[in-house]
């Protein structure tokens, strides 16, 4: 197990007006570690990521990789390492795929005015590898080659959803925030999903994923936290959360059913 921490979040809190939309949350996650949020909706799972990215208003602490990011604005974190994808995919529909991909890469791809006017052969180097790059890692997120050049809404759904997270991703990242990335999908696409999921693990990423998709939270999470109604009821293993007769109730209603129907 990681003995590092790449993102802590400490008392988080959010309100909306007079609804408390979050309330005293903490967490953390390590290196090539995958914590899993979950919750009945309404639990509070969106605002707890919007809290850490500072999209909303919130109170609390966040420290990614020991240094305090509390006061970062949302467009800071991503040159920090801190990136997320939304629960809806999210394109550039008048772009290929490969160009999604290349749009998000930043100085990697883009010399700038300056660049392009006074050496516009290195510019227009930097522009064919950061688009050779895209291509491979387009296929390495799960999105064959031969839909590259198609406009993004012109692909599979479950290919959408790869492509989702490739552009969170970009060109790396120490934290990887996602949003529902199974839902919709099923057979191979899930297959797919938990395949890079556990690439990006081995690799040192740190994840850090909402699911309602049971079955794949309890076998891909090294750690889970349960939200209910904006706290925090549960945090522990898939085990430990598994056999938690408070969230048996708050997903079932019931302080007594067999363990295993959670993971159902």
């Amino acid at each position: 197990m990681p003995s590092t921490t790449a993102l802590a979040v400490e008392g988080l809190g959010v309100r909306y007006g007079a609804l408390v939309a979050l309330d005293g949350v903490s967490w953390t996650v390590a290196p090539g570690e995958l914590l899993g949020i979950i919750g009945p909706n309404g639990a509070g799972k969106s605002s707890c990521y919007d809290a850490v990215t500072a999209m909303v208003r919130r109170v609390g602490r966040v420290t990614l990789g020991g240094q305090d990011v509390t006061a970062v604005p949302p467009y800071g974190l991503a040159a920090l390492g801190l990136k997320r994808a939304f629960q809806q995919n999210a394109f550039f529909d008048d772009l290929s795929v490969r160009d999604n991909l290349v749009a998000v890469l930043g100085q990697r791809a883009h010399a700038g005015l300056a660049g392009s006017v006074l050496n516009p052969v290195g510019a227009a180097r930097r522009r064919q590898a950061a688009a050779d790059f895209a291509t491979r890692q387009l296929v390495r997120f799960g999105v064959p080659e031969a839909y590259h050049a198609m406009s993004p809404k012109e692909i599979p759904y479950g290919v959408q959803r790869m492509l989702s997270i490739a552009l969170a991703y970009g060109d790396g990242a120490a934290v990887l925030l996602l949003d529902e990335p199974a839902a919709g999908l099923g057979g191979e696409d899930m297959a797919q999903l938990v395949k890079l999921l556990g690439e990006l693990k081995r690799e040192g990423v740190a994840l850090v994923v909402i699911e309602h998709h049971m079955e794949l939270i309890m076998a891909v999470a090294d750690r889970i936290c349960v939200l209910d109604l904006g706290r925090q009821l549960a945090y522990g293993t898939p085990a430990e959360v598994r056999n938690d007769p408070r969230v048996l109730e708050a997903y079932l209603g019931a302080a007594t059913p067999r363990a295993e129907e959670v993971a159902a």
